[in-house]
């Protein structure tokens, strides 16, 4: 049986996967991000990401929507895509964890 690729990998999205990952510092991702995207959809990706830090630690759904202002919803797909995802979640937790730059979301919220 052939491998398929999702519909959202291809020659489009490695193009700017690859521009992000020249980004040298935060500087240079909000110069980048804000151009790409509306102060939304920022907002949106960072409450996720956010979210994803805050279930990592063990902090309950309802304090997450409370602080995130996700819908259960939201909150239950980042929940989902952490544990069954394509582990992109996980990865880049565990890389900040062995970094400097790890931001624990219960100290810092």
């Amino acid at each position: 049986m052939k491998n398929i690729k999702p519909r959202w990998v291809n020659s489009d999205t490695d193009n700017l996967f690859e521009a992000i990952l020249r980004l040298e510092d935060t500087q240079e991702a909000h110069r980048f991000f804000r151009d790409l995207l509306t102060e939304g959809e920022i907002m949106e990706f960072a409450a996720r990401w956010k979210a994803a830090r805050m279930l990592n630690s063990g902090i309950p759904y309802s304090q997450i929507q409370k602080e995130t202002g996700l819908s259960s919803t939201t909150v239950a797909r980042v929940s989902q895509w952490l544990t069954r995802g394509m582990s992109g979640y996980q990865l880049m937790l565990d890389k900040l964890h062995h970094s400097e730059h790890v931001i624990d979301p219960a100290k810092r919220i």
